[in-house]
């Protein structure tokens, strides 16, 4: 077997009035996640860990945000794009490990939700997906609230 390991990592500015979308779900919060798309960082993050593990570039080659196409797009479109990609190419995903670096909310409560609707999405066991979460102790741009960091890491193998 063909073993290959990739590392994502995304961030997204909270601002006051936006959806908080994060792992596939929308979490009731004051701030939310601002981008091109729906703003979810961990999705993105588990995407550019996902094509860096297949050589495929990153996140913002194959959609741009630049492009109206993926304007306010829901994120899980992405991903599984980024799914066929790989499947495409004979991968399979092993496993997805992915931290969560965030004040408030406290997402812990959500991550049975968010592991189940991205599972659904790459069609894979719940077993295979986890998903942490931290803060940042109040320090930096994270620990003032004023945005998230997601690290993601992954095996894929053909």
């Amino acid at each position: 077997m063909n073993y290959k390991v990739g590392f994502g990592f995304d961030v997204h500015q909270l601002k006051e009035g936006e959806p908080f979308v994060l792992g596939g779900i929308t979490i009731p919060h004051e701030k939310g996640s601002f981008g091109h798309s729906d703003g979810d960082a961990l999705i993105h993050a588990i995407c550019d860990a996902l094509l860096g593990a297949a050589n495929l570039g990153d996140i913002g080659k194959h959609f741009p945000d630049t492009s109206r196409e993926f304007k306010d797009i829901d994120s899980k479109i992405l991903l599984k794009k980024v799914a066929v990609l790989l499947e495409e190419r004979d991968y399979k995903i092993g496993n997805i490990d992915v931290t969560i670096c965030l004040e408030k909310p406290k997402v812990n409560p959500f991550i049975p939700k968010m592991k189940s609707a991205l599972c659904r999405v790459l069609n894979m066991g719940t077993d295979n997906l986890s998903i942490k979460a931290t803060t940042n102790e109040k320090m930096g741009f994270i620990g003032r609230q004023e945005g998230i960091g997601v690290h993601a890491v992954t095996l894929i193998y053909s």
